[in-house]
């Protein structure tokens, strides 16, 4: 079944992607500067990972919104 999405839709869920993916690179600098620096704050550290896992989950939802189905 294939769904179809409007054009609305697909320019929002674009620009979010994007965004996404902007703020997980910032998490992922954030986090290197954080461990480079021998920050004892390890639960600030695993809160930022795990808030990058979420975000890696949304933008691969929204990556498979996008992406056409083919079918082989």
């Amino acid at each position: 079944m294939t769904r179809t999405i409007s054009d609305a839709d697909r320019e929002a869920w674009t620009v979010e992607l994007e965004h996404l993916r902007q703020e997980h690179r910032d998490l992922d600098a954030a986090i290197e500067a954080l461990t480079q620096l021998g920050s004892s704050d390890r639960l600030q550290i695993q809160r930022l990972k795990k808030r990058k896992l979420g975000m890696r989950d949304r933008m691969t939802f929204l990556d498979d919104q996008l992406t056409p189905d083919i079918i082989a």
